[in-house]
């Protein structure tokens, strides 16, 4: 299997390699942003393509990582809840198992009855 993921990275590196070297003069063209408001504007310098898309890339990953990392601890947090609620009805059930039996406990349902009709046929 690690060699598998090995060869799948290599290919998706050839992949993106190839990609870069066919489209190196459109993606070094430089670029630049203007934003029109009512009261001023705003005009970046010229940059190339590529800084955009790696800004771009860059800027997706961090955002996703954050995502992923609010959602980790959110989960983690969701565990241990539900363990101390484990733990919890498991000393429940500790203590409900540790208590006596008595006669008063048991029920009369009509397994015990047949029981003592066979009991009092016995004797």
């Amino acid at each position: 299997m690690k060699h598998l993921r090995f060869l799948l990275a290599i290919f998706l590196m050839l992949v993106v390699v190839i990609i870069i070297v066919q489209n190196h003069e459109p993606m070094s063209t430089k670029v630049s942003f203007k934003v029109d408001f009512l009261i001023f504007d705003l005009e970046s310098s010229e940059v190339s393509v590529y800084f955009v898309v790696t800004i771009s890339f860059l800027f997706g990953v961090i955002v996703a990582g954050l995502y992923g990392m609010i959602e980790r601890f959110r989960f983690k947090k969701q565990v241990r809840v539900l363990l101390s609620s484990s733990q919890e009805k498991d000393k429940e059930l500790n203590s409900l198992r540790n208590l006596p039996l008595t006669s008063n406990d048991v029920s009369a349902g009509p397994m015990n009855s047949v029981v003592k009709e066979a009991e009092q046929g016995n004797m």
